[in-house]
């Protein structure tokens, strides 16, 4: 990662990797069963056009190319051990956050605003934070799948520049719920609907600094070898798909019992 942060002290992340080490055929049992029909989205991204049309392209952020372990149960360990090494502060960065900032469990996000299922993942992380503010740490990680959402870079940006005026999560919503028609015309009107200013927001999302936030995310899912969306990471548990509020209740459950310990 480009910007250190504070890490994990040794002592505390050998510890993590040997519990998790420990219980990851109990979260693996949970985990990827409730995974099973959801379509891996594809795991090779292409660099975005220098030459496209819409505002804020130019020289964006390229996606790296990247591919899973070969199996679920080394891609857990993978991220267990980067969760260790890279610490809390770097894994929360200056991303969007709902629920309590001094929470122990921070539940990773990394979405596509043109995919799908990470629309319907975001109703059951709605009503499952509705339950759990206070237990969890929510947190928003822009993964434009560019080769197959070619409006997701553009709506990963104006959501950005929503964000320098307060209104990530208004913003957000209204994306998902009218994913359908996701473009220019959109992210223009949703920004007039949330009172923003538009020559700023235009400014911001075209800005380096839009572009660098959304690279600094897809570094760390390459750190991940992430390759498909939704994908969350709670505290250190992979979690790939769209699962469900009970679910994510039920996983949050058996992380504080092991903290507990």
């Amino acid at each position: 990662m480009s910007n250190p942060s504070p890490q994990f002290s040794p002592k505390s992340s050998s510890q993590r990797s040997r519990r998790y080490s420990k219980n990851w055929p109990m979260w693996l049992g949970i985990g990827f069963f409730c995974a099973i029909g959801i379509a891996l989205l594809v795991s090779l991204f292409s660099v975005v056009e220098d030459n496209s049309t819409e505002p804020g392209i130019a020289n964006a952020p390229a996606q790296v190319e990247t591919a899973p372990p070969n199996n679920l149960q080394e891609h857990q360990q993978l991220v267990s051990d980067v969760v260790g090494d890279l610490g809390r502060e770097i894994l929360i960065g200056d991303s969007p956050t709902l629920g309590n900032p001094d929470a122990e469990i921070v539940l990773l996000k990394f979405s596509d605003f043109q995919c799908p299922f990470c629309a319907q993942a975001t109703t059951q992380v709605k009503a499952f934070m509705a339950e759990h503010e206070e237990d969890v740490l929510f947190v928003y990680k822009h993964f434009p799948l560019t080769r197959v959402h070619p409006q997701a870079l553009p709506a990963a940006l104006a959501t950005w520049a929503a964000d320098q005026q307060g209104e990530f999560w208004a913003y957000h919503d209204a994306l998902f719920l009218n994913q359908a028609v996701l473009g220019e015309a959109l992210y223009i009107e949703t920004a007039e609907e949330l009172g923003l200013n538009l020559e700023q927001f235009n400014r911001d999302r075209d800005s380096e600094d839009a572009k660098a936030a959304v690279a600094r995310d897809l570094a760390l899912a390459s750190e991940f070898q992430l390759s498909s969306t939704p994908t969350f990471i709670m505290d250190n548990l992979l979690i790939p798909g769209a699962m469900s509020a009970d679910f994510f209740s039920e996983a949050l459950g058996r992380l504080q019992a092991d903290q507990a310990e």
